[in-house]
């Protein structure tokens, strides 16, 4: 026991010397979500929505396209750079990484998906509980690679990014009528709460401790909301910004419960996604963009994964002068301003 215990205290500071010379703050990124966060899962499965093909990706390391829904890096590639870890987090389903690549960061993420299970059989991707399922199968694997003292160690101490929602209100509830036909939008916001509150429970259950979790953004602002808005000039919907924000203050509610309810979890919501992400969008040249209406790939109207053409002659050539890079996901340099934005938080709640 005597010497089990002092090698505990010796991997404990090796730990932390390797922490402190990274700049590191927490081990691992652990990734679950949507499009604004797929690192290219979704390359691998039999569905339409995928980005592993040029020009996504064109501004991305060595212009490859990965499967991310940008030009360039995401949010959880950013916030893993913040923290100190590598400045990508990849995929799990890729074929490029393994368990070494995971040990400081994995994305389970999915566009398209949502915490609705019928949102991901929308285009017919992965899941959220499938996502979890994946996670599983990571933790095992991870334990195998690690040893089961450091792995746990690993998966206490990482921070977890969860981000969807979005395609539950704009893919699944708006355009298809099943989900209308059985709640109002108000109802539906509330059952989507409650998969909210279980899915984060069961992680918890898993051992996640340190849990940051993003909201809607203003939706009714992504370039392909503006494009339909034909008799309201093309201007933001706002009816789909005010469900946004709704939605976002009983998730702020939600998050208060969880932190009463679980000990030790330490649940973060980064309200500021909504803010400043609505910022960029009414004044985009304050923060050195030029276009906002429209995104950078094809017409910028509404084209997005297959029809963000690489041949498409009015695809722009600097995505940096714009907010959007397809009609739904924001270019590499908004990802890193609104990053920048929450890194405070971030690095304040969970270092």
């Amino acid at each position: 026991m005597a010497n089990l215990y002092i090698s505990c205290i010796l991997f404990t500071q090796l730990l932390l010397i390797h922490f402190a010379k990274t700049g590191a703050k927490v081990p691992a990124i652990i990734v679950f979500g949507d499009s604004t966060v797929d690192a290219g899962n979704n390359n691998v499965i039999p569905t339409l929505l995928k980005s592993n093909f040029q020009p996504y990706g064109r501004d991305f390391f060595g212009g490859r396209p990965t499967g991310r829904f940008s030009n360039g890096r995401i949010l959880p590639d950013f916030i893993s750079e913040a923290f100190g870890l590598k400045p990508i987090v990849p995929a799990y389903l890729d074929s490029m990484y393994s368990i070494s690549d995971f040990t400081t960061g994995v994305c389970f993420a999915s566009a398209g998906t949502g915490y609705d299970n019928a949102t991901s059989d929308v285009f017919n991707v992965i899941p959220l509980w499938k996502e979890v399922e994946y996670y599983k199968d990571y933790q095992s694997k991870l334990r195998a690679y690690l040893g089961h003292r450091k792995a746990n160690y690993v998966l206490r101490e990482a921070l977890y990014l969860v981000s969807l929602g979005t395609n539950d209100f704009l893919e699944n509830y708006y355009v298809f009528p099943l989900r209308q036909s059985e709640f109002t939008v108000e109802q539906y916001q509330d059952f989507l709460i409650g998969l909210s509150g279980n899915f984060l429970r069961e992680i918890y259950s898993l051992g996640a401790r340190k849990i940051s979790l993003t909201g809607l953004p203003p939706m009714g602002c992504l370039p392909l909301e503006r494009t339909t808005n034909i008799f309201g000039n093309h201007e933001c919907i706002e009816e789909y910004n005010k469900v946004a924000v709704n939605f976002n203050e009983k998730l702020k509610g939600l998050v208060a419960k969880l932190n009463q309810d679980l000990p030790e979890l330490k649940l973060v919501f980064t309200e500021s996604m909504y803010d400043i992400a609505y910022q960029i969008i009414k004044k985009p040249a304050s923060f050195g963009f030029d276009v906002a209406r429209v995104a950078c790939c094809s017409t910028g109207t509404f084209e997005v994964s297959c029809l963000c053409s690489k041949s498409n002659p009015l695809t722009c050539t600097d995505a940096n002068k714009y907010v959007y890079w397809d009609a739904f996901h924001a270019t590499e340099r908004t990802n890193k301003i609104i990053v920048d934005n929450m890194t405070g938080l971030l690095l304040k709640e969970f270092s």
